[in-house]
């Protein structure tokens, strides 16, 4: 039996839509509801993993919702975090560190794993970790793109929402913060990266409003210092150190640039860090962006609000950059759209699928900003609505009416986008009148776009988003990438994590294609 690191790579087109193809025997939801984690025989060993009594994460608790609070006040008032991000980056340069600096790294091959929205600490986010770690045997270092620690960023849910669940992996783990990491001003993220504990205090808003928002803004927890020093043995071998110089970086390998930026709260970059990414861009060799949010994602294009103006996806347009793909956190799933700009393609990739709960892909429309065909997902729309059908039914106490198969699921959502399931397993050809009215209430759109009912199943603000979106059994529709430069080509494969057992042995492989890596020429 092939390994997860020996399968083979399809190469991909230079234009969209490609095929890429998978060995015979593995698993995936794309070939059988079992690869979907439906027949989940056996639970996975994750479980031992845990804290002795970990918590039960709601996002309905009250306190949860008032801790989340600054989303609600940035969006209301203004976001800090381009004032307290340019003041985190000062009080590096003033220890004596030199942020803006590109790491160098040697390797002419390499491999790494990329990782979003990980940061919950329950069963969805151990579940993930024992396929992680069997596909990434071999790998070089870990990013984690987006949101490593929930509700709030804390730094005293750091030892059991990232030393524990990582203790196991023997090599670097690179950063970016979410906008659930500056709910308490990045606080918790530069103690823990980076030593520091001089807490910068926003300074956006002015006038009577900005009273209010500055009474009202959550401060940092105070940080229990003996349980941090503890749990950062977890992680304390030479190996495991990462040489991260601020909360954006860029790692720069001989065949490739990886380039990370800071999102803040809601999406925007600073001029600073805009002028450092324009910099760091620069250039004929090909690179690859990591970002705290998602550039195309649910069918919608957001390029990223840079302050002053501009936008982050012009840098990654713009064709003196030499940039291959794009890679967002953020909404919990994955997502690829090939996208033409010009004469080349570059691949959008939603990668949010680390741990925290999932996000609907059967809300997603049918495609044109890309061939639909081109368009990947994971889960697929079909498994998204069987699962939040089961999650309706059970809140609602109506499993007779709501709860739908994989096989109706699909049929549903085949009729309503007017396309062919993606999975043929056995089933009805043509879904029920029931069927379509629970994905009429889901939220399936319809092609002619008609105007639907829509139950709280996409991605809303923190204080509205319901507890019903926690699952805590497989299967978990959890995903991760592993990227390997191999010669002059960027292979990137998405695996799942469902929770079963024998998915932790052999993950699902959900979508993989290769770029070619050939540097332009110099002019």
């Amino acid at each position: 039996m092939s390994t997860p690191r020996d399968r083979g790579a399809a190469l991909c087109s230079p234009l969209p839509p490609e095929a890429p193809v998978q060995a015979p025997e593995s698993p995936s939801s794309r070939r059988s509801a079992d690869g979907a984690g439906w027949g989940c025989r056996e639970p996975g060993t994750f479980v031992d993993l845990l804290p002795g009594d970990p918590p039960r994460f709601s996002w309905l608790r009250p306190s949860v919702l008032w801790a989340s609070r600054n989303d609600v006040i940035a969006r209301w008032f203004g976001d800090p975090s381009d004032d307290v991000r340019r003041r985190w980056v000062e009080a590096l340069r003033a220890g004596g560190a030199d942020p803006l600096r590109v790491v160098g790294r040697p390797e002419p091959e390499f491999s790494f794993l990329v990782l979003g929205d990980t940061g919950e600490g329950d069963k969805s986010q151990y579940a993930v970790v024992p396929g992680l770690l069997a596909v990434g045997e071999g790998t070089d270092f870990m990013v984690i793109s987006s949101d490593v620690i929930y509700p709030t960023g804390s730094v005293n849910d750091y030892p059991d929402k990232f030393f524990r669940p990582y203790q196991g992996y023997p090599r670097p783990i690179y950063a970016l913060p979410g906008n659930h990491d500056w709910y308490d001003g990045l606080g918790g993220f530069m103690r823990v990266f980076f030593g520091l504990t001089d807490q910068p205090e926003p300074a956006p808003w002015r006038g009577p409003f900005g009273r209010l928002a500055r009474l009202l803004w959550r401060r940092p927890d105070r940080p229990d210092l003996a349980a941090l020093e503890e749990a950062r043995k977890l992680r304390a071998a030479p190996a495991q150190k990462a040489e991260q110089p601020a909360p954006y970086w860029a790692l720069d390998f001989p065949a490739l640039r990886i380039v990370g930026i800071d999102t803040g709260i809601v999406g925007g970059i600073d001029r600073e860090q805009a002028e450092w990414l324009r910099g760091v861009s620069a250039g004929p060799k090909p690179k690859l962006l990591i970002t705290g949010k998602p550039i195309y994602v649910d069918g919608r294009h957001n390029p990223g609000p840079i302050e002053g103006g501009g936008t982050v996806d012009e840098i990654v347009r713009d064709p003196a950059h030499h940039y291959v793909a794009a890679i967002g956190g953020d909404i919990h799933n994955y997502q690829r759209y090939p996208v033409r700009v010009d004469d080349r393609v570059i691949q959008y990739i939603v990668s949010g699928g680390g741990g925290a709960f999932m996000h609907a892909t059967h809300t997603i429309p049918r495609q044109n900003l890309v061939d639909e065909a081109a368009f990947k997902c994971y889960p697929l729309r079909g498994d998204s609505l069987s699962f939040y059908s089961r999650l309706y039914g059970r809140r609602l106490r109506l499993r007779r009416f709501f709860e739908l198969s994989p096989e109706e699921a699909a049929a549903a959502i085949a009729r309503r986008l007017d396309l062919k399931p993606t999975r043929q397993d056995p089933g009805a050809a043509e879904p029920s009148l029931r069927a379509r009215m629970v994905a009429f209430l889901l939220g399936v759109p319809s092609r002619q776009r008609t105007r639907r009912l829509r139950f709280p199943v996409r991605k809303v603000f923190q204080r509205f988003r319901s507890e019903a979106a926690d699952w805590d059994t497989p299967p978990f529709f959890k995903s991760f990438l592993r990227l390997d430069v191999v010669g002059e080509e960027l292979r990137i494969r998405c695996f799942a994590a469902t929770g079963c057992r024998e998915h932790e042995v052999e993950p699902p492989l959900e979508d993989e294609f290769t770029i070619p890596l050939a540097a332009a020429p110099l002019t």
